[in-house]
């Protein structure tokens, strides 16, 4: 019996050293998650269960455990990395095979648009529609947009300013109301870019003439020429802001005005499209005693551009960026967990597989319930504790030798009966 338990020892202890060296090999694996050797004694079964003074018959190798632990993330100079900080995994597939479960996020985009890993594996996930509206439901292959972005015509602008009430009033007593190269004849200008249908870009220019006590005219120009006038050719106020008082918003307009554009030719050339229906917002104006200044100017509309990066929220929301400035959804990184991780199967490549054992995919956003957030541009490194593993080594090799000197004592005292005479 000796031999077999020195025998099984060994055994035992030989592939505990082949779990602690494969741990110490994926020491600087990213997404890797270590595992120990969990053992069980072993004892032969008596007759009729009876016997309670048995002496067991070895040891046995009872299973390799992994241990999902969160390993440590490092910061990358990749944005496409990813690192999931808590629980959760990647879900990867090759379109033929069953999907893959994975921790390791270097990730990378190929020839197609689609994010892929090192195992040409692609990223799973939700696909984003046209308009950058995310499409939840059965997560499939993330691929790219590599279309450029379609321009859009302002629809609205929005000014937030103050008009200086200590001004003076500008309106002429007599002759023309306002000549746009006359600064004497307003009190202020302000300018903003806005864009017709062909994603033309369109120079508008406010004028801001103080005619009376709380009342303001506001001039348009559009590159340039006045975007309303009189019979005689003289530009007319497009609206005429009325104060009160105390010199908060004003009375009128009291809601957004509508604003119609003309077409213009641009100052390097090209005629420019109409752009009619704009809302002009004035109502976030004031007129308090401190000099003139626009704290907000906005518009909706934009030049067509081109894909120019990609960045990845902590949601798992991918965003496309383009030229233009603008930026939009292009899909959203699905996530997945298992209520039995240890049961996963190990295919190589730093992928688990599902089964029984493990329980099917729970699956959901980044950020959600209890699935972790992403780190874009970072990965997990390994959660092996090399100095850990190096003294279970120093262990097991003690126990190696251990098992190896039973055997030997053993033997030593099968030859001395064997010299029995």
């Amino acid at each position: 019996m000796s031999f077999q338990q020195g025998l099984s020892g060994l055994n035992a202890s030989s592939k505990n050293l082949e779990v602690i060296g494969n741990n110490v090999a994926n020491a600087n694996t990213f997404g890797f998650k270590n595992s120990r050797a969990e053992f069980a004694d072993v004892y032969a079964n008596a007759m009729n269960g009876a016997g309670s003074n048995n002496i067991g018959i070895g040891v046995t190798l009872a299973k390799v455990g992994q241990q999902f632990t969160q390993g440590n993330i490092t910061t990358t100079e990749n944005s496409m990395d990813l690192a999931i900080n808590g629980s959760g995994f990647f879900q990867v597939s090759d379109g033929k095979n069953p999907t893959m479960y994975t921790r390791n996020g270097q990730f990378k985009i190929d020839r197609d648009g689609f994010i892929v890993n090192n195992q040409a594996q692609k990223l799973l996930g939700y696909r984003a529609d046209g308009q950058g509206v995310i499409q939840p439901g059965q997560a499939a292959p993330i691929q790219l947009p590599t279309a450029g972005i379609n321009p859009q015509a302002t629809a609205n602008i929005g000014i937030e300013m103050n008009l200086d009430a200590r001004a003076a009033v500008t309106l002429p007593a007599a002759g023309d109301r306002i000549d746009f190269d006359d600064p004497t004849t307003y009190n202020n200008a302000t300018s903003v870019t806005v864009y017709d249908a062909k994603g033309q870009d369109v120079a508008l220019t406010y004028y801001f003439q103080k005619a009376g006590t709380d009342q303001w005219n506001v001039y348009v120009a559009v590159n340039g020429d006045p975007i309303a006038t009189d019979a005689s050719g003289v530009p007319t106020p497009l609206t005429t802001l009325q104060f009160p008082s105390n010199g908060s918003n004003p009375t009128s307009p009291a809601t957004a005005i509508n604003l119609d554009i003309p077409a213009s030719v641009r100052p390097g050339g090209g005629d420019t499209l109409p752009i009619t229906g704009i809302q002009l917002d004035l109502t976030n104006a004031t007129q308090y005693g401190a000099g003139f200044g626009v704290t907000d100017l906005s518009q909706d509309g934009y030049a067509p551009g081109q894909l120019s990066g990609i960045t990845i929220e902590a949601n798992g929301i991918v965003m496309a960026r383009y030229s233009n400035g603008q930026s939009k959804p292009a899909g959203q990184v699905e996530v997945a967990n298992f209520r039995n991780p240890q049961g996963l199967q190990p295919m190589g490549g730093n992928a688990w597989s599902a089964t029984f054992t493990s329980g099917d995919p729970v699956v959901g956003a980044p950020g959600d319930g209890n699935f972790g957030v992403l780190q874009s541009g970072a990965l997990e490194e390994s959660n092996v504790d090399l100095t850990g593993e190096l003294v279970n080594m120093i262990t097991a090799q003690r126990v190696y030798q251990a098992n190896a000197q039973t055997i030997k004592t053993v033997d030593s005292i099968m030859q001395t009966l064997v010299n029995l005479r």
